[in-house]
C-alpha cells in the first residue's frame, strides 16, 4: 500500500500533467523568438502591462505574468481567486542562437507551450530566411519530444498530434492541404508604421505570403507597431495562449491596413496564388507548396547572403576600437555563455532520462 506522501506526490503530477493545481489556476508557457531587434521585448511588456524601457536580449530570457481567473473579485470572506500563471521565455540574437530554442520545452510542459514568431516587416529581405531557420529548428525539436513521448507516453502524443488540427475545422477546404505546426502558432508582423510606407506591390507580395505561410501552419497572424494601440490584437491572442482568454474570431485581411486573422480562418481561395505571372510559376521548380512561394518571394525579395547577416556594425569586431580589458571580458562572456549552453544541454539531457 503506498504510503501517503507518495500517493500525494501522484496527485500533484497527475495535476501538473492537466496543466493545473487544485485551485483551479493554470500554467501556460509562450517562447518569442524571430527578427533580431524586431520588438520581442516591446511586445512581452505590453502583453503584461509594464511600462518598463524594452533592453536587448542577450540570449534566452524570462519573465512571467498572473492574470485572475474569472472577475477578480475580492471580499472579506471569500479568499482570492486563483491566478492563471504564464510563462514568458525570449530568444534573443535573431537566429544566431537556434540551438538555445531546445531549452524551454520539454516532454513535461510541451502540452502547455506556444510559439510567438516575431519577424521585422521593414526587412523584407531578411524575413524569409529568419522564418524558416526558426521555426524549422523549433519544430524538428518538437518533434523529436512527440516521437520520444510516443515511446514512453503514447496517449500523450496522440493527444498533442490531435491538437494541432483544433484551429482548423474538419469540413475547411483545405483541411488535406496544409501542415500545422505541433503546438499553437502565433506569427507577428512587427514595425508596421514603417511597412506600411513600402510600395503597394511589395505590401501586397509580403501580406499574401505571410498569409500563405499562417494558414499552412495553421497560425495567427497579426501586425504590429507604432502607436502601441496596434499591439492591442497582438495582445488577444497572446492572452488567449497565455492565460486562456476568448479567442476572437474577428478578421482583417485588408493589405492597406494591419492583418489580423485567427488560425483557420483564412483559406486559400482567399489568399490566391503565389504573386507572380504563370509563365515565371511554370520555369520554377519546387517540390511543395510552401517551396514554390519561397522561390516566388524570394524572386522579389533576394536573401541577404551569410557574410550579410553577420553584425558588421558591432564595434567588438572592429579593430579600430579594440580594447584589451573590454574584450577580454567579452571573450571571457562568450566562454561562459558556451558552457550555459553545454551545461543546459546536459542538464536537458538529465531531464529527460529522469523523467
Amino acid at each position: 500500500m503506498p504510503r501517503a506522501s507518495e500517493a500525494l506526490w501522484e496527485l500533484a503530477q497527475a495535476e501538473a500533467e492537466r496543466g493545473g493545481d487544485a485551485e483551479g489556476a493554470a500554467e501556460k508557457a509562450l517562447l518569442f523568438l524571430g527578427s533580431k531587434a524586431g520588438g520581442k521585448t516591446t511586445i512581452i511588456l505590453r502583453c503584461l502591462d509594464r511600462e518598463e524601457i524594452p533592453k536587448p536580449t542577450l540570449a534566452l530570457e524570462y519573465t512571467f505574468g498572473r492574470r485572475a481567473k474569472g472577475h477578480n473579485t475580492i471580499s472579506s470572506h471569500v479568499r482570492e481567486k486563483p491566478k492563471d500563471i504564464a510563462h514568458f521565455w525570449e530568444l534573443g540574437g535573431g537566429t544566431s542562437l537556434l540551438e538555445l530554442t531546445r531549452i524551454p520545452i520539454t516532454s513535461d510542459n510541451i502540452r502547455t507551450f506556444a510559439i510567438v514568431l516575431v519577424l521585422d516587416l521593414s526587412k523584407p529581405s531578411e524575413l524569409w530566411s529568419t522564418m524558416e531557420s526558426l521555426l524549422q529548428v523549433t519544430r524538428n525539436h518538437l518533434n523529436k519530444l512527440i516521437t520520444k513521448l510516443g515511446k514512453t507516453n503514447p496517449k500523450v502524443a496522440t493527444e498533442i498530434r490531435e491538437k494541432m488540427w483544433n484551429s482548423m475545422q474538419k469540413d475547411h477546404p483545405d483541411y488535406e492541404l496544409i501542415d500545422p505546426f505541433p503546438i499553437p502558432l502565433v506569427i507577428i508582423g512587427s514595425k508596421y508604421d514603417i511597412f506600411h510606407e513600402f510600395d503597394s506591390e511589395m505590401r501586397k507580395i509580403i501580406c499574401k505570403t505571410l498569409r500563405f505561410v499562417s494558414h499552412y501552419y495553421g497560425a495567427s497572424l497579426v501586425f504590429t507597431g507604432k502607436p502601441d494601440t496596434l499591439l492591442l490584437k497582438a495582445r488577444i491572442l497572446i492572452n488567449h495562449l497565455a492565460f486562456g482568454f476568448e479567442r476572437s474570431k474577428s478578421i482583417s485581411v485588408d493589405q492597406n491596413k494591419p492583418l489580423f486573422i485567427p488560425a483557420g480562418l483564412d483559406s486559400l481561395s482567399q489568399i490566391g496564388p503565389p504573386p507572380a505571372s504563370d509563365s515565371d510559376i511554370g520555369k520554377l521548380y519546387a517540390h511543395t507548396p510552401l517551396d514554390l512561394w519561397k522561390k516566388v518571394y524570394e524572386k522579389t525579395f533576394p536573401p541577404m547572403r551569410n557574410s550579410d547577416l553577420k553584425d558588421s556594425k558591432d564595434p567588438a569586431l572592429d579593430p579600430q576600437y579594440a580594447e584589451y580589458e573590454i574584450d577580454a571580458m567579452r571573450t571571457q562572456k562568450n566562454q561562459e555563455l558556451e558552457q550555459y549552453k553545454r551545461n543546459a544541454s546536459k542538464s536537458w539531457k538529465e531531464m529527460e532520462l529522469e523523467s
